[in-house]
């Protein structure tokens, strides 16, 4: 009896463990054929997460690269329309020209000025003198009258600080004036003169240029040694205040 039990008890074990078998290879065919890629899930989700990245990462690129060209292109041009911009540099070249105009200019001379001499009653010891353009066309009055009393050899000497701004331009008709100091402040020294030369400066400032105009002084012009004249003014009252 207890052969046959033993028996029954092996077949019994044998038959179990041939049940689990099966039913574990069945389990493992139905999982492979349900999920034949194994991991390509994971796979597909790494794939698309990279593909985002490229797209931002060239319109980086494309972006940096762009502007650096085309911004060395827009100095080029920057740097020509510059260029242009020194047109105005033809007009300091046109005062150039205006310079070649003053060269050509007539200067005032005894040709084409009449010089007057006469007294005035305010400021007492002064004479004015007045020249005016009777030439066509318009003349420059450059500097001072050159002034010589009689037979003195040297020029009256210049009042500095009657030095006008700008060169004195008279057109036809016009006068320019100036000023003769006749006593300073040592009139030891003083003298009666009868006769005043006055000559025209050229427009370099060097020497005289024509001949000196004569003209017979009022009577009784009492002068002495630092007498003085200013400037040619284009205006009578500018230049009384000297």
């Amino acid at each position: 009896m207890r052969t046959i039990r033993t028996r029954t008890a092996i077949a019994a074990t044998a038959a179990l463990l041939t049940g689990l078998s099966l039913t574990a290879c069945q389990n493992d065919d139905t999982a492979k054929a349900a999920d034949p890629a194994g991991s390509g899930k994971a796979t597909a989700t790494t794939s698309e997460t990279p593909a985002a990245t490229p797209s931002s990462g060239t319109g980086g690129s494309s972006a940096s690269a762009t502007p650096d060209t085309d911004g060395g292109k827009s100095s080029g041009s920057g740097s020509s329309t510059g260029g242009s911009g020194k047109e105005p540099g033809k007009g300091t070249s046109g005062g150039g020209s205006g310079d070649d105009s003053a060269a050509s200019l007539a200067t005032c001379t005894g040709a084409n000025t009449k010089v007057v001499a006469s007294k005035v009653s305010r400021p007492i010891n002064h004479l004015l003198l007045t020249a005016t353009n009777t030439g066509s066309r318009p003349c420059a009055a450059y500097g001072a009258p050159l002034l010589q009393f009689d037979d003195e050899q040297s020029p009256t000497q210049f009042i500095e600080d009657s030095h006008p701004q700008a060169v004195v331009m008279l057109d036809p008709g016009q006068s320019a004036y100036a000023s003769i100091l006749l006593q300073g402040e040592d009139i030891s020294g003083g003298r009666t003169a009868k006769v005043l030369r006055v000559s025209f400066a050229p427009r370099n400032g060097s020497g005289s240029v024509g001949s000196p105009v004569k003209l017979a002084l009022p009577a009784d012009t009492f002068k002495t040694d630092d007498a003085a004249v200013s400037y040619w003014q284009s205006d009578m009252s500018d230049a009384l205040v000297y």
